[in-house]
Protein backbone atom coordinates (compact mmCIF):
# COMPACT_ATOMS: atom_id res chain seq x y z
CA UNK A 1 0.00 0.00 0.00
CA UNK A 2 2.72 2.39 0.58
CA UNK A 3 4.08 1.53 -2.76
CA UNK A 4 1.20 2.93 -4.53
CA UNK A 5 1.14 6.18 -2.47
CA UNK A 6 4.38 6.72 -3.20
CA UNK A 7 3.74 6.18 -6.88
CA UNK A 8 0.70 7.95 -6.60
CA UNK A 9 2.59 11.24 -4.60
CA UNK A 10 5.43 10.88 -7.33
CA UNK A 11 3.23 11.36 -9.97
CA UNK A 12 1.14 14.18 -8.80
CA UNK A 13 4.40 15.77 -8.01
CA UNK A 14 5.80 15.26 -11.63
CA UNK A 15 2.10 16.47 -12.91
CA UNK A 16 1.94 19.88 -10.32
CA UNK A 17 5.81 20.62 -11.16
CA UNK A 18 5.15 22.91 -13.85
CA UNK A 19 2.87 25.12 -12.38
CA UNK A 20 5.14 24.67 -9.21
CA UNK A 21 8.60 25.67 -10.70
CA UNK A 22 7.25 28.23 -12.97
CA UNK A 23 5.07 30.51 -9.73
CA UNK A 24 8.46 29.63 -7.23
CA UNK A 25 10.33 32.24 -8.79
CA UNK A 26 7.36 35.27 -8.05
CA UNK A 27 6.90 33.60 -4.39
CA UNK A 28 8.82 36.94 -2.40
CA UNK A 29 7.03 39.09 -4.93
CA UNK A 30 3.84 37.65 -4.19
CA UNK A 31 4.31 37.85 -0.50
CA UNK A 32 5.44 41.38 -1.01
CA UNK A 33 2.38 42.14 -3.10
CA UNK A 34 -0.42 40.42 -0.33
CA UNK A 35 1.73 42.08 2.59
CA UNK A 36 1.47 45.42 0.84
CA UNK A 37 -2.23 45.23 -0.19
CA UNK A 38 -3.53 43.60 3.07
CA UNK A 39 -1.88 46.76 4.70
CA UNK A 40 -3.42 49.02 2.48
CA UNK A 41 -6.80 47.46 2.86
CA UNK A 42 -6.46 47.56 7.02
CA UNK A 43 -5.84 51.71 6.32
CA UNK A 44 -8.40 51.84 4.32
CA UNK A 45 -7.86 52.15 0.79
CA UNK A 46 -10.59 49.97 -0.11
CA UNK A 47 -10.43 46.76 -2.35
CA UNK A 48 -9.54 48.47 -5.22
CA UNK A 49 -6.89 50.39 -3.55
CA UNK A 50 -5.69 47.35 -1.99
CA UNK A 51 -5.40 45.29 -5.39
CA UNK A 52 -3.53 48.30 -6.81
CA UNK A 53 -1.17 48.77 -3.96
CA UNK A 54 -0.66 45.06 -4.22
CA UNK A 55 0.46 44.23 -7.50
CA UNK A 56 2.52 47.66 -7.55
CA UNK A 57 4.57 46.47 -4.71
CA UNK A 58 4.87 42.89 -6.20
CA UNK A 59 5.98 44.07 -9.53
CA UNK A 60 8.74 46.53 -8.00
CA UNK A 61 10.06 43.94 -5.86
CA UNK A 62 10.60 41.33 -8.52
CA UNK A 63 11.79 44.59 -10.71
CA UNK A 64 13.95 45.84 -7.90
CA UNK A 65 15.41 42.09 -7.87
CA UNK A 66 15.99 41.39 -11.26
CA UNK A 67 17.74 45.67 -11.97
CA UNK A 68 19.98 44.21 -8.64
CA UNK A 69 21.31 40.94 -10.39
CA UNK A 70 21.72 42.85 -13.57
CA UNK A 71 23.71 45.85 -12.31
CA UNK A 72 25.38 44.30 -9.17
CA UNK A 73 28.71 42.75 -10.14
CA UNK A 74 30.19 41.12 -7.12
CA UNK A 75 29.44 37.83 -6.81
CA UNK A 76 28.64 37.10 -2.95
CA UNK A 77 26.64 40.43 -3.34
CA UNK A 78 24.55 38.14 -6.49
CA UNK A 79 24.44 35.41 -4.71
CA UNK A 80 22.94 37.11 -1.61
CA UNK A 81 19.94 39.02 -3.66
CA UNK A 82 19.24 35.33 -5.47
CA UNK A 83 19.44 33.92 -2.11
CA UNK A 84 16.87 36.36 -0.99
CA UNK A 85 14.24 35.24 -3.80
CA UNK A 86 15.22 31.38 -3.31
CA UNK A 87 14.78 30.86 0.02
CA UNK A 88 10.64 31.55 -0.06
CA UNK A 89 10.72 29.42 -3.06
CA UNK A 90 12.40 26.76 -1.13
CA UNK A 91 9.96 27.31 1.68
CA UNK A 92 6.84 27.58 -1.04
CA UNK A 93 8.00 24.26 -2.55
CA UNK A 94 8.07 22.19 0.53
CA UNK A 95 5.01 23.22 1.73
CA UNK A 96 3.50 22.64 -1.79
CA UNK A 97 5.39 19.11 -2.15
CA UNK A 98 4.22 18.33 1.42
CA UNK A 99 0.38 19.57 0.52
CA UNK A 100 0.30 16.87 -2.41
CA UNK A 101 2.05 13.66 -0.64
CA UNK A 102 0.16 14.25 2.97
CA UNK A 103 -2.81 12.83 0.89
CA UNK A 104 -0.84 10.23 -0.58
CA UNK A 105 1.18 8.58 1.87
CA UNK A 106 0.34 7.35 5.72
CA UNK A 107 4.29 7.35 6.36
CA UNK A 108 5.58 10.71 8.35
CA UNK A 109 9.28 10.06 7.59
CA UNK A 110 8.88 9.55 4.30
CA UNK A 111 6.08 13.07 3.67
CA UNK A 112 8.96 14.58 5.26
CA UNK A 113 12.04 12.93 2.68
CA UNK A 114 9.64 13.91 0.06
CA UNK A 115 8.66 16.93 0.51
CA UNK A 116 12.47 17.99 1.21
CA UNK A 117 13.36 16.43 -2.27
CA UNK A 118 10.29 18.86 -3.71
CA UNK A 119 12.00 22.07 -1.93
CA UNK A 120 15.34 21.56 -2.68
CA UNK A 121 14.37 20.96 -6.49
CA UNK A 122 11.86 23.79 -6.79
CA UNK A 123 14.90 25.79 -5.15
CA UNK A 124 17.36 24.75 -7.86
CA UNK A 125 14.90 25.83 -10.26
CA UNK A 126 14.19 29.13 -9.09
CA UNK A 127 17.93 29.45 -8.49
CA UNK A 128 18.45 29.01 -12.26
CA UNK A 129 15.34 31.14 -13.20
CA UNK A 130 15.98 34.10 -11.22
CA UNK A 131 20.21 34.07 -12.07
CA UNK A 132 18.96 33.72 -15.63
CA UNK A 133 22.16 30.55 -15.98
CA UNK A 134 21.63 28.20 -18.32
CA UNK A 135 22.09 24.91 -17.12
CA UNK A 136 24.14 24.08 -20.60
CA UNK A 137 25.53 25.80 -23.16
CA UNK A 138 28.00 28.67 -23.97
CA UNK A 139 27.90 31.38 -20.95
CA UNK A 140 28.83 34.26 -23.18
CA UNK A 141 26.04 34.15 -25.58
CA UNK A 142 27.94 33.36 -28.61
CA UNK A 143 27.95 29.58 -30.47
CA UNK A 144 30.38 27.11 -30.61
CA UNK A 145 29.68 26.03 -33.92
CA UNK A 146 31.51 27.74 -37.14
Amino acid sequence: MIFIGILLGMATIAFLCWPLFTLAVFALSLFAGITAGTWAYGTGAGWLGAILVGFAAAALTFGLGRFLLATVRPIWARLLIASVFVVPAVAAGFHATHCIVKHTMPSQTWQMVFSILGAAAVGIVAFVRITGRKAFGPSDGHSSAP
